[in-house]
């Protein structure tokens, strides 16, 4: 339901890859509740996916950049604020890539270079954001940065691999760069943990078909779907949620805090005869 949550705000989407992909999803979200879009993802996932048909759908220029390099942020920035004609009012961190996931290295084996490159891209990537935004004076007063987090950045998920550091990670960042942000300029910075969901990225993790099935038995509502994310990131960066800052908000449809369920015990339960 397109209500003008966002009218008149300006946000910046990093991660639409394919139509699966949440940032996808939540840049058409925000588009279809007034705000204006710039899409930006790594060169090599411009030339690998189809955020060009994105950006024709809601009119929103595409502005590559590796997340690990700061001079393609400071262009992104710069560029997105030409193009809005002033400050960026939101941003999506919807950025993640465990190089030891995708060469099939065991959590217990993994190379250290890779590790430290799935940190760089997958967490240390947001502080980079927020700092080039900082050092630019990039964002507004009272606004609101969005990454995409993972509960097992709390508990064991042994085939999400070094991704759960990452992750860890990424939510460290949000806390600690938050409070400054907020001291500073009003602007909240927040993580949202969602239920597995089938977008490309999830779906390379081992075993994770099983694991979105079983995520679904346990969560009392369900799994959260990807385009209630999008709505739920489009709260987020809207002015109801204005002092909603440095917290890691689980969108899962009460995964995280549910101990064991019916459909689970019953599924272990042998049967009488």
């Amino acid at each position: 339901m397109a209500n003008n949550l966002l009218a008149g705000k300006k946000g910046i989407i990093f991660g639409a890859l394919d139509e699966k992909s949440i940032a996808w999803k939540t840049a058409l979200k925000c588009h279809e509740q007034g705000a204006q879009i710039v899409l930006s993802n790594a060169p090599v996932a411009l030339r690998m996916g189809e955020i060009n048909k994105l950006a024709e759908m809601i009119g929103a220029p595409v502005i590559g950049a590796d997340v690990t390099n700061m001079d393609d942020l400071k262009k992104l920035f710069e560029e997105s604020m030409a193009h809005f004609g002033g400050k960026v009012d939101f941003v999506l961190h919807s950025i993640g890539m465990g190089i030891n996931v995708r060469k099939g290295k065991h959590y217990t084996e993994m190379n250290y270079e890779w590790h430290q490159k799935t940190l760089d891209i997958s967490a240390t990537s947001l502080h980079r954001v927020l700092r080039t935004a900082w050092d630019l004076d990039a964002l507004s007063e009272w606004g609101s940065v969005v990454a995409l987090s993972y509960i097992a950045a709390q508990r064991v998920f042994p085939d999400y691999n070094e991704m759960a550091d990452a992750k860890a990670l990424l939510e460290s960042v949000a806390r600690s760069f938050g409070y400054h942000y907020g001291v500073r300029k009003k602007v909240r910075v927040n993580t949202v943990s969602q239920s597995p969901t089938r977008t490309t990225a999830g779906s390379g993790v081992k075993g994770f078909d099983a694991f979105v099935e079983y995520a679904e038995k346990m969560s009392p509502l369900g799994n959260a779907s990807a385009e209630d994310c999008a709505n739920y990131c489009a709260f987020l960066f809207s002015d109801m949620s204005r002092y909603i800052t440095m917290q890691n908000l689980f969108h899962d449809g009460g995964f995280s805090t549910t101990g064991v369920s019916e459909a689970i015990v019953n599924g272990m339960t042998p049967s009488e005869e």
